[in-house]
């Protein structure tokens, strides 16, 4: 059973069930290179810790919004190779949001199961104060959450940062990635859909269009997040850097 740290503990079994997978899956991931080999312990037993758990559930959202294993393939390879598994759910969290809908109604029981933890009552209220969850106004035990956080948002759980901190930083994220996202929306209907509309009776440009539509989400979340880590980099290495 996992242990809560990022350490290997989880069987093959273990992991597919927390994921949601069939061990299938899981080999067949592992054959094309998605998933990194497990970590073999005693009687030639391979485990997983939360980086795999992470990395599949990267690649199941990434399914879900439409890319085929060999598009997946090529954009797990350009992510930097010491991403921990926070910085993954922070890739998923992030192509999950292009998604229409991505929440779910469920039950306590459903909820721990999905996290992988059993959860306290003020483990929901952070949750809920995170915008992970909603409770239901009918009664008291079925939650209304969104799953692109929801693995973010447990793994924020552990985190020894004041709660008040965690929401101070995810305002700041919500108004400097809708500032981002209105100026990419005005660039891309300036440079690209306007001239789109000129010319929607080539066939050419149409086919053009819909596959720029089709690839462009995923293209765009991951420069986003990989811009964003950089600078926060910098910017945290020159903060705390001894004057």
């Amino acid at each position: 059973m996992a242990t809560g740290t990022d350490e290997p503990t989880l069987t093959v079994d273990e992991l597919a069930a927390r994921a949601g997978v069939t061990v299938r899956t899981v080999r067949f991931y592992s054959t094309r290179g998605l998933l990194p080999p497990p970590v073999i312990g005693p009687r030639r037993v391979g485990h997983y810790g939360a980086d795999h758990l992470s990395r599949l559930a990267l690649i199941e959202e990434l399914q879900h919004q439409g890319m085929t294993l060999a598009a997946i393939e090529r954009y797990l390879e350009q992510l930097p190779p010491d991403l921990s598994a926070r910085d993954l759910a922070i890739h998923r969290a992030l192509v999950a949001s292009w998604a229409p809908d991505t929440a779910e109604d469920m039950t306590r029981a459903e909820l721990e199961k999905r996290a992988g933890r059993a959860l306290t009552g003020p483990d929901v209220d952070r949750l809920a104060a995170m915008g992970v969850l909603v409770r239901a106004e009918e009664d008291g035990g079925t939650y209304r959450v969104d799953l692109g956080l929801l693995r973010l948002g447990v793994e924020l759980l552990d985190v020894p940062i004041a709660h008040e901190t965690i929401l101070a930083a995810r305002t700041v994220l919500l108004e400097h990635t809708r500032s981002a996202a209105q100026e990419m929306t005005r660039l891309f209907r300036d440079e690209v859909w306007n001239p789109y509309r000129e010319r929607e009776g080539d066939p050419e440009h149409v086919a053009a269009m819909k596959s720029l539509s089709a690839h462009m989400q995923p293209i765009v979340v991951q420069a986003l997040v990989t811009a964003f880590q950089r600078s926060l980099k910098e910017e945290l290495r020159a903060a705390f850097t001894a004057e």
